[in-house]
């Protein structure tokens, strides 16, 4: 779906609610790619990859919307805050760049 505007190189595509697909779909697309990828090969610790690639985002996104503020995030997160920082460190994260 597409919605006019006065942008000259064309119209704005805009999402529609038939666009939007839960996470887990998502995340089960991904893993799909990835096992079709091996190419024969067995996968190797693939929960800690999974893991590895997931939470540092959750992290900073969740960091940013909680304006830096670690107590406030790790609310959000249901994580005890020594839990969050214990995150944060292991992947080289600063709150303060965040804000």
């Amino acid at each position: 779906m597409f919605k006019p505007d006065s942008n000259p190189t064309g119209p704005t595509p805009v999402a529609s609610k038939a666009d939007h697909k839960p996470l887990c779909h998502s995340v089960a697309d991904c893993l799909d790619h990835y096992f079709r990828t091996l190419n024969g090969h067995a996968p190797n610790a693939l929960y800690d990859v999974i893991l590895g690639q997931v939470e540092p985002p959750l992290l900073r996104a969740t960091l940013r919307y909680c304006a830096g503020n670690q107590s406030k995030a790790a609310g959000v997160l249901g994580l005890n805050r020594a839990t969050l920082r214990k995150k944060l460190s292991q992947y080289q994260i600063n709150a303060s760049d965040l804000k």
